[in-house]
């Protein structure tokens, strides 16, 4: 099941317009950002400093830092690093470039992407080129991909058409789910709109026409057009046979909320940066703090959901909806902002993500050529020592028990494919029983890239083994006992094979410091029940050729959605 975050202010904000009208949308041109904004350079306004927010979970920390005042309060964390910054919302992204490049505000406030989008123009002038100082959090709930039935997975994304807000934080997700389909935005349709929630102009108005076929949206519109996230009736604001193909609740390292600042105002004011850097380090730990003990320090957290709720959805009484954005974002703290900036080993790093990012975005047309985005060097190590915000250890994110029991369940079942976003095969030579990193690196590659992004999908390592020997014996007559003896034998080695590449898999990725998390993989040996040659009968089909032969001997990678099965997985 979908995280289900409280979002009832922003649910109403859906509701009402598809109640009033499903009115057609108003589809625009995606114009890079460099023809919407000109260029005309002001100085930053460093007398009254202003830093914007948006509606997102992470904002929550900045707000709090700021002592849950759109003006830093006396004795706030931002107040005693010596900051005075007013906050204010702005979701629309075009208007924080514009503001950003008239210098009323030296921040900008977005995703790798809204960044990245912005980049080319912004890096023709060397006072306004974005440096990225840090990452608040990543995406893990509140965005989603809503497909109609016609779409079972990615691949079938080929050929249809697609709504995404343009300028928002779904350009680069949609990029990242075409490229592991074996795909590009050139193989799909894009409507772009103007406006992410709560208008005739947004993706979620866009999906109610027959010719639109998925559209990225927030969760609150997800939940409403799937009948709650199971999937659409028909009824209220749902679309019959809609259902959430992909949330990043499972694609939990894809959308990257971050702070960029003017260079020349970084270049001049290094230490006021980096005071508000160590702010939003102190901040994020004393929210997490708030929510932890939100029954004993009930006065503090009533207080900093109302002003949360006040600052970004325009109410102090969307005290649940504030609960909600938090859920949805994951906080990387201290060791996440060490991990991003600074680990080279990373998968999901600054350098590997934005790179990924503007390729997709080159695809889409949105930008020409790739725009570097510099980040700043900063010692986040020191920061944080410096304002005493600890680095958390890594825990187990899946149940292993009831993986297990899911999987096993759905293998005998035969619908271990149902929720499968992705997948990709790897073949091996016959008697093979150890896998050498040499013959296999890209392969292995692949998963360790996969397992980092989608960091709540299930994947299962499933084994298969070449059905010869029994046909062989089923062909001479042998009794019963025997056929099955060879069967038990040949499910016995796919299984073998299956955990022999995980282990490999994960020692490969902590050769190179990278940590996997093992509860994230399940075991299958299929045996010779799913022969790439068919089932011919009640048996597998003899292999034709030394090809067909060979195609059984190989171990085959799902990623699986499994958002359904909520209590399989522990988020952190």
């Amino acid at each position: 099941m979908v995280k289900r975050s409280l979002i009832s202010v922003l649910a109403l904000l859906a509701a009402a317009f598809s109640v009033f009208s499903h009115a057609k949308p108003a589809y625009i041109d995606y114009k890079p950002i460099s023809e919407v904004v000109k260029l005309n350079v002001g100085e930053v306004n460093t007398r009254s400093l202003s830093a914007p927010v948006i509606t997102w979970g992470g904002d929550i920390a900045t707000l709090l830092a700021n002592g849950n005042q759109t003006q830093t309060a006396k004795g706030s964390i931002f107040d005693k690093k010596g900051l005075q910054l007013k906050l204010y919302r702005e979701d629309a992204f075009v208007n924080q470039v514009k503001s950003y490049v008239a210098g009323e505000t030296p921040f900008l406030r977005g995703t790798v992407g809204m960044i990245s989008a912005a980049a080319e123009l912004l890096n023709k002038d060397p006072r306004t080129q974005p440096v990225v100082i840090y990452q608040l959090t990543w995406s893990s709930g509140g965005d989603a991909l809503v497909v109609k039935s016609n779409i079972r997975n990615a691949k079938d994304l080929k050929g249809k058409t697609i709504a995404i807000q343009a300028y928002g934080p779904h350009v680069d997700y949609a990029a990242r789910i075409l490229k592991d389909a074996g795909l590009s935005f050139k193989d799909v349709t894009v409507r772009w709109l103007p406006d992410l929630t709560g208008t005739n102009n947004a993706p979620m108005a866009a999906f109610y026409e027959q010719d639109v076929d998925a559209a990225f949206v927030i969760i609150p519109d997800a939940l409403a057009l799937t009948s709650g996230g199971n999937v659409g009736s028909g009824s209220e604001d749902s679309v019959k046979g809609a259902r959430i193909l992909l949330s990043t609740r499972t694609a939990d390292k894809v959308i990257a909320d971050v702070y960029a600042v003017r260079k020349d105002y970084f270049d001049a004011h290094r230490n006021e940066v980096e005071a508000f850097v160590a702010g939003l380090l102190e901040g994020e730990e004393a929210l997490d703090k708030l929510f932890e003990n939100k029954t004993k320090d009930a006065k503090p957290y009533r207080e900093m959901l109302a002003a949360a709720g006040k600052l970004l959805l325009d109410s102090e009484e969307a005290t649940a909806d504030v609960e909600g954005l938090y859920a949805d974002a994951t906080f990387v703290g201290l060791q996440g902002n060490k991990q991003f900036f600074t680990d080279s080993n990373f998968p999901r790093r600054f350098d590997a993500l934005s790179s990924e990012v503007q390729t997709g975005l080159q695809q889409a047309g949105i930008l020409s050529k790739s725009a570097a985005l510099a980040k700043a060097a900063f010692d986040y190590g020191f920061l944080g020592a410096a304002v005493n915000v600890k680095a958390e250890a890594a825990k187990p994110r899946f149940d292993e028990e009831k993986v297990a029991q899911l999987v096993n369940q759905r293998q005998q079942q035969q619908s271990l494919a149902e929720g499968e976003l992705f997948s990709f095969e790897v073949f091996f030579q016959p008697n093979q029983k150890s896998f050498s990193i040499d013959l296999y690196q890209d392969s292995f590659d692949k998963v360790v890239e996969l397992a980092s992004t989608y960091g709540g999908a299930i994947i299962t390592v499933e084994g298969n083994s070449d059905p010869m020997e029994y046909l062989r014996a089923k062909k001479k007559g042998e009794q019963a006992v025997v056929l099955g003896r060879i069967k038990q034998s040949a499910r016995n080695l796919s299984l073998a094979r299956a955990q022999e590449v995980r282990d490999n898999i994960i020692q490969y990725a902590a050769g190179k410091n990278i940590s996997l998390d093992p509860s994230q993989f399940a075991v299958v040996g299929n045996g010779i029940a799913n022969p790439k040659t068919g089932i011919c009968g009640a048996e597998p089909c003899a292999p034709k050729n030394q090809q067909e032969w060979r195609s059984n001997m190989r171990v085959e990678f799902r990623i699986i959605q499994v958002e359904a099965e909520s209590d399989v997985f522990m988020p952190l």
